[in-house]
């Protein structure tokens, strides 16, 4: 028996229905994103909720003792791990092991490549949050920056979940034109990754900035005022990782004709950014303790 082609509408309709049925982010993490975004929140206000949660606190915990942060003393007092990380790189921790431990597991991965999709991921992270202290932002936000880099493909996750044979042709239709993968997602899933990355900021109720990340990392310039730098930067990473073959997503022929736009924009050369190339491989291996923490909660 031959099975009927699904139509685009279709695959619209099973997209959104499987990012529904995703796991919700844990009540901790939920309360750890809303205490947070309070203002004046301190370490014990964080510490009353991480607290309580022994999983978390474990996550924590490792971070800080982990090569990451190269500390010459072991750290075993939870508050003082908060006020050493701060707040909101404790955020961002909570955020990204919870994502990536409800998602980014092994029967995920159905036409993409596990490892080298997070190699490439972590490459973005890292290379966005060095770009970042290029530009002089505020040390207390790179760790927006790395996050942001880290989870800005997580749309494709799904896709391939669920179109396993379809997103193989997308990656192929991307190799034999030497084209951008977005086009080869419209073109043969009439859908692409940002808008499956939008369904899951909206699912997991992620901030705007995570939300239009993963939305606008291919098109910077439909981002918020006050968000378009981070997206810019994300964006510009991850042509980075792309042409450097760091990893892989997928997509090996990104479209550089937007580079000299989104250089400007972020205000740093191409020569600045391929500068940090010798240590980007180093950090990378440092990150990778993002993804270990995760995989131990499942």
């Amino acid at each position: 028996m031959t099975l009927t082609p699904l139509t685009n509408e279709q695959r619209v309709v099973l997209i959104k229905k499987h990012i529904e049925q995703m796991p919700s982010l844990s009540t901790t993490v939920t309360k750890v994103l809303e205490v947070c975004n309070r203002p004046n929140t301190s370490a014990n206000d964080l510490n009353r909720v991480i607290g309580l949660d022994p999983v978390l606190t474990g996550q924590v915990l490792k971070l800080i003792n982990s090569a990451y942060y190269s500390l010459s003393n072991q750290i075993n007092s939870l508050t003082r791990a908060i006020i050493m990380l701060g707040v909101n790189t404790v955020k961002n921790l909570a955020l990204s092991t919870a994502v990536l431990g409800s998602i980014g597991q092994k029967d995920s991965f159905r036409s993409l490549p596990m490892d080298a999709f997070w190699t490439h991921s972590l490459c973005v992270g890292v290379m966005a949050r060095a770009m970042a202290g290029l530009k002089g932002i505020p040390g207390m936000m790179h760790e927006e920056f790395f996050v942001a880099g880290l989870l800005h493909d997580l749309g494709k996750i799904p896709l391939n979940h669920c179109f396993a044979e379809e997103y193989r042709q997308v990656m192929e239709l991307s190799a034999i034109e030497q084209g951008p993968l977005l086009r080869a997602e419209e073109m043969i899933m009439g859908f692409d990754h940002s808008r499956a990355g939008k369904m899951i900021a909206d699912k997991w109720q992620l901030n705007l900035a995570l939300n239009e990340l993963l939305r606008f990392h291919h098109t910077p310039e439909k981002a918020s005022a006050d968000n378009r730098q981070l997206v810019s930067v994300v964006a510009v990473a991850n042509i980075f990782a792309n042409l450097f073959d760091i990893g892989s997503a997928g997509d090996r022929y990104p479209d550089l004709s937007r580079l000299p736009e989104l250089l400007s924009q972020i205000g740093l050369t191409w020569y600045e950014i391929s500068s940090l190339q010798p240590v980007v491989q180093q950090e990378i291996d440092k990150a990778q303790i993002f993804l270990q923490v995760s995989r131990e909660t499942q």
